[in-house]
């Protein structure tokens, strides 16, 4: 029994090299271009979103569902150099209240990179790849998902979550699409590689009272 497990012994070990080195590879594969794969998707999005800037809630509340826009992230931008946050209502509330930098809120999210890979969430929504969503969303979270509470001012949160947070309304539904530099930067994390444009579907559930 030892002499054929010393005969396979060699062989094994090298299909197991060989599973590990396609891996790498595929993961690689993945991965190429990637910074210039992320500059026309978000290319893309801006096309969508035309001339549709959102400077204030007046201007605001005149977007309907369904219609992209885009809001200015105004932790990181300056003068020479602004970044914008890319929105999409799937679901309009004026109603509900609104949290303050100071506040929080309670949010289920869906996270995903360019490609469709989740990366993060609370519930089963729609990602990068879904272009065409139904003007009544079928993807909903259930009773077993559970909404996280985020802390808007947190340096926990990037500066595009505590951006567009901001304009939100409880019992709305966006779709985000947030800039790599207002995300992740050029490093990313150990989910997320740098240079990523991260797409969220995000409800807001509800604002907490101050």
């Amino acid at each position: 029994m030892k002499v054929k497990l010393l005969v396979f012994l060699p062989f094994l070990l090298f299909a197991a090299g060989a599973f590990v080195s396609c891996e790498e590879v595929e993961e690689e594969g993945k991965y190429s271009n990637w910074q210039e794969r992320n500059e026309v998707f978000l290319d893309s999005i801006k096309v969508l979103a035309g001339d549709r800037l959102v400077g204030n809630l007046e201007q605001l509340e005149r977007i309907q569902e369904g219609e992209m826009f885009y809001i200015k992230n105004d932790y990181i931008s300056t003068s020479a150099t602004p970044e914008y946050i890319y929105c999409k209502k799937l679901r309009k509330n004026l109603d509900g209240d609104r949290p303050l930098y100071s506040g929080s809120a309670y949010v289920h999210y869906y996270g995903t990179l360019i490609d469709g890979t989740r990366f993060d969430g609370t519930f089963d929504g729609y990602g990068a790849t879904d272009r065409n969503i139904p003007a009544k969303p079928e993807k909903e979270p259930t009773a077993f998902d559970t909404p996280v509470l985020f802390n808007i001012g947190s340096s926990s949160l990037t500066s595009g979550w505590r951006q567009f947070l901001q304009y939100m309304h409880s019992g709305e539904r966006w779709i985000v699409y947030v800039p790599w530099g207002s995300a992740y930067g050029t490093s990313g994390n150990q989910n997320i590689p740098g240079y990523s444009v991260l797409t969220f579907d995000v409800i807001m559930t509800e604002v907490v009272p101050l």
